[in-house]
């Protein structure tokens, strides 16, 4: 008896491990926190920070330790009145399980947003800053997306 327990353990111990170290391969959805959030679409990402918003081309594929970089846009001057100047950008990140963190880099002005932190499914609150918009090419609510850990999980042979 207390050799299958023993087993049982062991087996459940390697099994949790196993499922939590499987890397994420492509971020989608929508991963929203206070004052920010993150809409990924198809090929489009589009981020916000505050009252300020940039869009990159995706997918985004973080490495093996789930960090990512892609080169972005970014409007530090959105709200309260949009002047339209985009900046050269750069989004950095890091997924661990459901939460994120992420960073806007201006890459001509060297200038910081964040980090912020942002979970997946939660919805963007952005307070008093009505500016956001959906990406092209998806609704005007964006749907949760599967859990990244399942859709790899389908990809793998």
């Amino acid at each position: 008896m207390t050799r299958t327990l023993g087993f049982a353990a062991l087996l459940a111990l390697f099994g949790c491990s196993t499922a939590t170290s499987i890397p994420i391969t492509e971020i989608r959805g929508t991963w929203g926190g206070n004052n920010a959030g993150l809409i990924v679409a198809d090929s489009d990402v589009h981020v916000h920070i505050g009252c300020t918003l940039g869009d990159a081309v995706g997918p985004i594929k973080p490495d093996a330790d789930g960090r990512f970089q892609v080169p972005a846009t970014y409007n530090v001057d959105a709200y309260p009145l949009n002047r339209g100047i985009t900046h050269p950008a750069t989004f950095t990140g890091r997924i661990v399980g459901e939460t994120m963190t992420l960073t806007v880099s201006l890459t001509d002005t060297a200038r910081v947003l964040g980090p912020v932190t942002l979970v997946y499914g939660k919805e963007p609150q952005m307070g008093p800053c009505p500016i956001c918009r959906v990406p092209p090419g998806t609704r005007r609510r964006p749907v949760r997306a599967p859990h990244p850990l399942i859709v790899l999980r389908r990809a793998l042979p």
